[in-house]
C-alpha cells in the first residue's frame, strides 16, 4: 500500500439511465429480500425439524449460511451506487471485500462438492451411509472447504492488493473483482495471473471432477435399481443439488472462462449479477420447491404456528 497512488476505485455502473436504475434497484432489493428470506428459512426449518437433522441438510444449512453471506458482500454496495452519482469504493473497502467474497465462494464450492459426496455414499453404499457419514465427518469436510478456501482468499488477495495501482481507478464493474483489479494495475502482474489461474483451477476444477464422478456412480446405481419407486426417490434427491451445482458453475463459466474482450463487458456484468445475486436467492427456491422433505417440513411448522 505504501507504493500505491490510488486511495480509491470508481465502479462502473450497471446503467447510466436513472429510470432504469430506480427499476433495477427495486429488482435487486427484492431479490436480496427474498435471498435474506429464503436462506434464513432453510437454516430455521432443518433446525426446528427433527425429520431434517440429517448430513444433507446439514450441509444445506452450511449452503445456505454461505449463500447469505456472499450475496450480502456484494448486493447493499450495488443497491448503494445504483442510487448514487458517483459509485465509489476505498482502498481499504476494495480489500475487504474482494476477500470475503473469495473465500465464500471458494466455500460454496466444496460444499456443493460436499453435498455431490454425500448423495453418492446415500445411494451407492446405502447400508453404510450412517456410519460413513457421520457427525465429525461431517464437520471435518465444512472445516477443510473453510480453511482451503482461506489460504486461497489470503493469497489471492495478498497478491492482488501488493500490485500498484498509479494510474486511472475505474474498475469495469460493479464490485471488486480479480480481471478488472488486474487491468488497473501499473505493474507486472505475471505472477498474480499464474496464481489467480492455479487456485480457480484447483477450486473449479478438482470440485467438479469430484462431482462429475459422484454421479458418475450415481447414475450406475440408480440404474442397477429394480425399484421404479427406488429409482424415483433416489432422483429426487439429487435434482435439487445437480440443479444449483449447474446454476453456479455454468454462470461462473460464463464469466470467467473467456478472453477477455471490450465487447463481453456487459455480458460478463450480466454473468456477474447473476452468480453473486440471483444465484443465492434461487437456491433455496429450489431446494423448497424441488424437494419432498423440506416441503413435508414447512408444511408441518405451518400447521404448527396454525393450532397454536
Amino acid at each position: 500500500m505504501n507504493h500505491t497512488h490510488v486511495t480509491r476505485f470508481e465502479l462502473s455502473a450497471l446503467t447510466d439511465n436513472k429510470k432504469l436504475a430506480l427499476f433495477l434497484f427495486i429488482v435487486f432489493l427484492l431479490v436480496y429480500l427474498v435471498t435474506i428470506y429464503g436462506n434464513v428459512g432453510i437454516v430455521a426449518i432443518v433446525h426446528i425439524s427433527p425429520s431434517l437433522h440429517t448430513p444433507m441438510y446439514y450441509f444445506l444449512t452450511c449452503l445456505s449460511v454461505v449463500d447469505l453471506f456472499y450475496s450480502s458482500v456484494i448486493t447493499p454496495k450495488m443497491l448503494m451506487d445504483l442510487l448514487s452519482e458517483k459509485k465509489y469504493i476505498s482502498y481499504i473497502g476494495c480489500i475487504l471485500q474482494f476477500f470475503f467474497f473469495a473465500i465464500l465462494v471458494s466455500t460454496e464450492v466444496f460444499i456443493l462438492t460436499s453435498m455431490a459426496y454425500d448423495r453418492y455414499v446415500a445411494i451407492c453404499h446405502p447400508l453404510q451411509y450412517v456410519s460413513i457419514m457421520v457427525k465429525s465427518k461431517c464437520q471435518g469436510l465444512i472445516l477443510t472447504a473453510f480453511s482451503i478456501s482461506l489460504v486461497q482468499s489470503t493469497s489471492t488477495t495478498s497478491c492482488m492488493f501488493n500490485l500498484q495501482y498509479c494510474g486511472p481507478n475505474l474498475l469495469d464493474n460493479f464490485y471488486c473483482d480479480v480481471p478488472q483489479l488486474l487491468k488497473l494495475s501499473c505493474s507486472d502482474t505475471h505472477f498474480c495471473d499464474i496464481l489467480t489461474a492455479f487456485f480457480i483451477c484447483l477450486c473449479t476444477m478438482s470440485s467438479l471432477t469430484v462431482i462429475m464422478v459422484s454421479y458418475v456412480f450415481i447414475v450406475l446405481s440408480i440404474k442397477r435399481m429394480k425399484s421404479t419407486g427406488g429409482r424415483q426417490k433416489a432422483f429426487s434427491t439429487c435434482s435439487s443439488h445437480v440443479m444449483c451445482a449447474t446454476l453456479f458453475y455454468a454462470t461462473v463459466f460464463f464469466t470467467y472462462l473467456h478472453p477477455s474482450s471490450t465487447d463481453l463487458a456487459k455480458q460478463d456484468k450480466v454473468g456477474s449479477v447473476f452468480y453473486t445475486m440471483v444465484t443465492p436467492m434461487l437456491n433455496p427456491l429450489i431446494y423448497s420447491l424441488r424437494n419432498q422433505e423440506v416441503k413435508r417440513a414447512v408444511l408441518h411448522v405451518f400447521k404448527k404456528c396454525k393450532h397454536r
